[in-house]
């Protein structure tokens, strides 16, 4: 890897040694790519992953410990993936006595690290950083250094900014040295399509289904989708950003997707068009009887497939503000049909904090209490990490939180008549 003289000078310890070993990971994870150099982290603010206080990741307290007594700091402040606890979240007493007595018990004393290391404020906690109302949106061309994989491959596809689909502490060392590896996706020619994805499907397809149906095809590579316009528009507005927000979390789950390509939408596909397309890229056919095949062979590992569900989760990645309110429309309709007055299922709708708290200013979150829904800035997939967890029968409409732990997944109309109509 070529440095310049200010790099070189840091890696020969010119800013002491901790900056030094700093460095030196970047270099050692840059020339793993093959990456021939080092540019600046150009963003505002940073976002790192890993969130959650688990007992059992010793190394990573020393590794901060040790940023902190050498005086190092994130040269951006950060957010953070969501807290993994929630005492409004159902649990009984042997989940509760797992969760805060064995798993996530270093939970204050990380962070507390945090806060030290450049922590945006006590709300930064959510995978969808990127909403108005948390404040950490990267803008086009900005290079990151992220490794949450739902907001690396948001900020890519529908920012366009640039970023690579990072290891968890490669994160902070990037923001710590304002520095990252030049390679992949912080590239023109690594964020050409690789892929064309022709979607004929005869209505709009779920996002969480046709996310997952393509991360599992081109799994790293970039697809290039067509035929979605019909169905999105040719404009970012709010209802296309909350589709691209799930579709790309399928995407970046159940394949290893960092960027995606809409035509006539994305930022990147309405400037360049399909001169972003490899001469020999492959393709991919998705319609109507495709997505049946691919939701038909996810495998149920329930220990009883004919179980009734006892929690619901929804939002992984965390809900829209717009999201929240018309869930609570079609909750609410979905209830007075059935002659219901509240969910059959406990149900828990997770947003970031910041964007709960702008839901309880409106009369939505009044409405939304009566039928039972819980709000909550937790992480589902920590949540389900808990083997007293991962044991229940739980539903969910996200196919990461399916992909990642024993939840079964369920269309968005489906999980709202098992919540509403169902029930038990």
């Amino acid at each position: 890897m070529i440095l310049t003289d200010e790099q070189q000078a840091i890696l020969n310890g010119s800013k002491g040694e901790t900056m030094a070993k700093v460095m030196k990971t970047l270099v050692m994870y840059g020339e793993a790519f093959g990456a021939e150099k080092l540019v600046p982290v150009t963003s505002k603010y940073n976002h790192l992953v890993t969130s959650f206080g688990l007992k059992m990741i010793t190394p990573v307290y020393k590794l901060m410990d040790e940023l902190i007594e050498a005086g190092l700091m994130s040269g951006q402040k950060f957010s953070m993936d969501p807290r993994p606890v929630d005492k409004n979240v159902p649990a009984n007493f042997l989940q509760n006595l797992i969760f805060n007595k064995i798993m996530y018990t270093k939970q204050d004393f990380y962070e507390g690290q945090l806060a030290k290391l450049g922590l945006m404020d006590k709300n930064a906690f959510t995978c969808t950083c990127y909403m108005d109302e948390v404040g950490n949106k990267p803008n086009k061309g900005e290079v990151l250094s992220w490794a949450e994989s739902s907001a690396v491959v948001y900020a890519n596809s529908v920012l366009g900014a640039r970023c690579n689909r990072n290891s968890g502490i490669i994160d902070i060392m990037g923001s710590i040295a304002g520095y990252v590896p030049y390679f992949g996706l912080l590239t023109d020619e690594g964020r050409c399509a690789t892929w064309i994805v022709e979607v004929k499907t005869t209505k709009k397809p779920d996002a969480q289904l046709l996310g997952s149906a393509i991360g599992m095809k081109v799994m790293e590579e970039v697809p290039y989708v067509k035929g979605m316009n019909q169905y999105l528009g040719t404009e970012l507005d709010d209802a296309a950003c909350t589709y691209l927000k799930d579709f790309g979390a399928a995407t970046a789950s159940n394949g290893a997707v960092g960027l995606y390509h809409i035509e006539n939408l994305t930022p990147e596909a309405k400037e360049l068009g399909e001169s972003l397309i490899s001469p020999d890229a492959k393709v991919y056919i998705i319609d109507d009887k495709e997505l049946e095949r691919v939701k038909s062979e996810y495998p149920v590992v329930w220990k009883n497939k004919d179980a009734k569900p006892k929690l619901c989760f929804v939002g992984c990645p965390h809900m829209s503000l717009q999201q929240m309110k018309d869930w609570t429309d079609k909750v609410e309709a979905s209830l007075k049909e059935a002659g219901n007055k509240k969910v059959l299922v406990p149900t828990v709708f997770t947003a970031a904090p910041d964007v709960l708290e702008a839901f309880n200013k409106t009369e939505y979150a009044q409405r939304l209490k009566k039928t039972g829904v819980i709000t909550s800035y937790i992480c589902p997939l920590m949540y389900m990490n808990n083997p007293l967890c991962g044991s229940m029968p739980v539903i969910t409409c996200s196919n990461k939180l399916r992909t990642y732990s024993t939840a079964r997944f369920y269309s968005e109309d489906e999980i709202l008549v098992k919540i509403t109509k169902e029930g038990k």
